[in-house]
C-alpha cells in the first residue's frame, strides 16, 4: 500500500474507534445516571422514611418525659406525637392509596393512645390498669401487623409482628427507667428504642423498594446497612 493510502486508511481507523468509543462512553453515562437516579429514589425513600419513625421515638419520648414528670408540655408532646401517626400513614398512602393511609394512622393513634393509658397507670401504682393496656398494645401491635403484611408480601406478618413487640418492649423499659428514676438505663433504654426503629424503618422501605420497582428504575434490590 502507498504511503498517502496508509495513512488515510489509518486515519480512518482511528476515526472510527474514536466514534465507536464515544458512543459507549455515552451509553455507559447514560446507564450510570439512570442507575444512579434509581438509587436516588431508593435513598430518598429511606432517608423519608427512617425521618418518619425517628420522629415517632423522639416525640414518644418528649411525652414519656413530660408526662412522667406531671411537666405541662405533655399535651402538646402528645399532639405532635398523633401528627406524626397521619404523617406515616401519609407516606404509606403513595403508594397503597388514601384508604389504606388512613387505616394504618388509626391503628398508629390507637398505639399511642393505649401507651399514655399505660404510662398513666404504670405511674400511678394501677398494676391491673397497666396490664390491660399491656394487653391491648400487644393486641393493636398484631393488628398492625397483620395490616401491613396484606398489603405486601414483602413484609412477613411473623417478622413485622416481631419487630413491633421489639419496639413495644423496648419503649416499655424507657418508661420503667423514666419512673424510676434510672438515668443511666433511660439513656440505655432509648438508644435501643432509636437503634431498633431505625433497622424497622429500612425493612419498611426494603419491602415497598422490592414491591415497586418501576418506582425505582427497576432495581428490587435494597441498599447495605
Amino acid at each position: 500500500m502507498k504511503p498517502l493510502a496508509l495513512a488515510a486508511a489509518f486515519v480512518t481507523f482511528v476515526a472510527v474507534n474514536a466514534s465507536a468509543q464515544s458512543t459507549t462512553t455515552t451509553k455507559s453515562r447514560a446507564g450510570m445516571r439512570m442507575s444512579g437516579a434509581s438509587m436516588s429514589a431508593a435513598a430518598t425513600l429511606r432517608q423519608d422514611m427512617r425521618k418518619l419513625w425517628t420522629d415517632h421515638v423522639v416525640w414518644t419520648r418528649d411525652y414519656i418525659v413530660a408526662a412522667v414528670a406531671g411537666a405541662p408540655d405533655a399535651e402538646a408532646a402528645s399532639k405532635r406525637l398523633l401528627r406524626n401517626q397521619d404523617d406515616i400513614g401519609n407516606a404509606v398512602a403513595a403508594y397503597y392509596g388514601k384508604a389504606a393511609g388512613d387505616n394504618l394512622a388509626k391503628l398508629l393513634k390507637e398505639h399511642i393512645l393505649i401507651a399514655v393509658d399505660l404510662i398513666k397507670a404504670a405511674k400511678g401504682g394501677d398494676k391491673a390498669g397497666q396490664q390491660k393496656a399491656d394487653d391491648k398494645w400487644h393486641k393493636n401491635a398484631a393488628d398492625i401487623a397483620a395490616f401491613l403484611s396484606k398489603a405486601n408480601p414483602n413484609w412477613p406478618e411473623g417478622t413485622l409482628l416481631s419487630m413491633m413487640n421489639t419496639h413495644l418492649a423496648t419503649t416499655t423499659d424507657e418508661v420503667v427507667a423514666r419512673l424510676t428514676k434510672n438515668w443511666e438505663e433511660d439513656v440505655r433504654a432509648f438508644d435501643a428504642v432509636y437503634d431498633h426503629i431505625l433497622k424497622m424503618s429500612d425493612a419498611l422501605s426494603d419491602g415497598i423498594i422490592k414491591q415497586f420497582p418501576d418506582k425505582f428504575g427497576g432495581h428490587a434490590t435494597t441498599t447495605e446497612r
